[in-house]
């Protein structure tokens, strides 16, 4: 029962918002299906459902971590999201084009439910044919929220949003086709249990193949390089409080189909040969990342390129086996809080200054928001790896599995990336907090709300922060439990 309402409560909520007219109506609608899902959540820990319609949806212990990743930022984000919608509206009154930002706002609220939907669905999907479909789904709902504020600048982003990743999907639909050749000896099953307990009966140069077009074509959608053209844009367009969901929730998903195809191969002794694919890219990613950031002069488009590392990572994690695929986790819940909390800060300060130059933008932590500044300083050092924090543990343990391994190029890539972004990232970061306040601010922003739009990136980084500290027993055992499936310890 708890799996059909997870699923069914934010999209049966986003149907109803796009007939609701009266704004309060549907931003309380956001917060109370957030509130339940999270309840619900909450309650698989004690208890897991049983499985649903066959087996086809289902949680087991990797989908749980990843269903509370999910459904705590989009709490948070519900509760940015009431606020910055608000702020919005009144910005557009001045416009008089309030009628227009009515529809609008219905279309995002309607839109930014059911996107929290599929999302869901990715997780507890154990058929691997009804995960495309829910990852293809998830790119279908988000492209209008990237498209809200109607410039031709997101116009531009959705587009390339929409194009790149049916891409990437396509390449994943037709390695879905080549694992069901590879799964003849049981019919071309895609539930995910199944082809495990026949993994060893599986044909393995179809197998190789079928992963690559996997990793590749949901590679794409998570933002690994050289296939993340479109997260930069997408990410600088699009909403903060969107931002947020697609680099904290969205990217995750897409990992998530690659992990479902990786745990296929490792039980059908294909390990080695996976994880030199996610080492190669995984360092590339965090190469590209480095490189770019160091030139950036767009804040935004700073914490894309950010996500971009971070997902190189992971990846880098996974690769290495052992103790780093536990790292790889721990560090992948790091990056949705923090990230997610990032972009709400880059919110505010877009709110205020209506600009996302970094050379427009001096002296927050003496102006008028220096709440946002303090906590911008406090997710950039968060982020950048900084302890003690979640992030730093998992880097620190990635770095010692890749000495202990030998891997010594690895090693020194690595550091030389990580170096390169720290350099680039605290430029930027002193540049904006430091100096003289800009005088030519937006004076007259509404900060009534202003508890809305910095609780949920304080939260976040106070739970980043202890995660660098002590890990409670419970969420220790899930991930274990996990990485022992990726091939970890």
């Amino acid at each position: 029962m708890p799996i059909i309402l997870l699923i069914l409560i934010p999209f049966t909520a986003g149907l109803i918002s796009f007939f609701i007219k009266n704004d309060y109506f549907r931003r309380g609608l956001i917060i109370i299906s957030s509130g339940i899902h999270i309840a619900l959540t909450c309650s698989v820990w004690f208890k897991q459902p049983p499985p649903l319609l066959n087996g086809y949806f289902a949680l087991d212990d990797t989908g749980i971590l990843f269903l509370t990743i999910t459904s705590v930022l989009f709490f948070g984000a519900s509760l940015y999201g009431i606020s910055y919608l608000s702020d919005e509206k009144r910005v557009i009154e001045k416009q008089s084009t309030y009628h227009r930002h009515a529809s609008v706002e219905a279309t995002f609220t309607g839109c930014f439910l059911l996107f929290f939907s599929t999302m869901t669905i990715v997780i507890v999907s154990q058929d691997l044919a009804v995960l495309w479909v829910a990852i293809e789904a998830t790119t279908l709902a988000s492209a209008p929220l990237i498209y809200f504020h109607r410039t031709k600048r997101s116009l531009e982003a959705t587009w390339k949003y929409l194009l790149i990743c049916s891409v990437g999907i396509a390449l994943a639909l037709l390695g879905i086709f080549f694992l069901a050749v590879a799964n003849t000896a049981d019919h071309g099953n895609m539930l995910l249990p199944r082809i495990l307990e026949h993994a060893g009966n599986l044909n393995i140069s179809w197998l190789k193949a079928a992963f690559l077009l996997f990793f590749v074509g949901y590679g794409t959608k998570m933002g690994l390089a050289p296939f993340h053209t479109w997260l930069p844009d997408a990410h600088s367009e699009a909403p903060s409080v969107v931002s947020a969901l697609l680099s904290g929730a969205l990217l995750n998903c897409a990992f998530l189909g690659i992990l479902r195809s990786y745990q296929i191969c490792y039980a059908a002794g294909l390990g080695s040969f996976c994880q030199e694919i996610f080492i190669f890219f995984g360092l590339l990613s965090v190469l590209f990342a480095a490189i770019f950031i160091l030139g950036q002069t767009d804040y935004k488009r700073m914490l894309a390129y950010s996500s971009v590392e971070h997902m190189g990572i992971i990846a880098l994690g996974i690769g290495l086996g052992g103790k780093a695929v536990f790292a790889a986790l721990i560090g992948m819940l790091g990056h949705s809080l923090t990230k997610a909390g990032l972009f709400f800060v880059a919110g505010n300060i877009l709110s205020y200054y209506r600009t996302k130059k970094i050379s427009d933008i001096h002296g927050l932590i003496s102006g008028k928001i220096r709440t946002s500044a303090i906590l911008w300083i406090i997710g950039f050092l968060l982020i950048t790896g900084t302890p003690p924090s979640g992030i730093f543990i998992g880097k620190f343990i990635i770095l010692k599995e890749a000495l202990l391994h030998g891997n010594y190029i690895a090693v020194l890539i690595f550091l030389a990336a990580l170096s390169l972004v720290f350099i680039g990232m605290s430029r930027i970061v002193i540049s904006m907090t430091q100096g003289v306040p800009n005088k030519n601010t937006d004076t007259a922003t509404d900060w009534q709300n202003a508890f809305f739009r910095l609780c949920p990136s304080a939260i976040f980084f106070i739970l980043v922060i202890v995660m660098g500290i002590y890990l409670p027993n419970w969420l220790t055992q899930i991930i274990e439990t996990t990485a022992k499936k990726l091939g970890g310890f």
